[in-house]
């Protein structure tokens, strides 16, 4: 366990502590002061990736809130077939995802020659 004190309320805080890695902040604000100062700065990303084995694409994408962030991957596992179990590209339900507040940060395709021949 370590114990800090809050810089706002000056409270003893658990700098290791489940709340306060979900709260997020900086190392000297408790989660408390946190959620209600809304201090938490830091961008919420997400991996995605489309398509099996050596031919799969990934994604990197940024979020300003952890609550667009959770949306966006449950409409992206509905949409590609996770859900359902079933694996290959997206489906026909991609109606959540068009105008989504995201911001792309990196794209990795994926190489469809995989067995090395040109």
């Amino acid at each position: 366990m370590n114990e800090r004190d809050c810089i706002h309320c000056e409270l003893p805080f658990d700098t290791e502590s489940y709340a306060k890695r979900r709260a997020g902040g900086k190392i000297n604000e408790c989660p408390d002061c946190v959620d209600e100062l809304g201090t938490e700065t830091a961008v919420k990303y997400l991996g995605l990736s489309t398509g099996d084995g050596k031919a799969a694409a990934l994604s990197i994408v940024a979020f300003e809130t952890e609550a667009d962030k959770r949306a966006y991957a449950d409409a992206w596992k509905s949409a590609q077939g996770s859900i359902k179990g079933a694996n290959g590209g997206l489906g026909h339900a991609t109606g959540a995802l068009n105008g989504a507040p995201v911001r792309h940060v990196s794209h990795q395709s994926g190489n469809p020659n995989s067995k090395g021949r040109s």
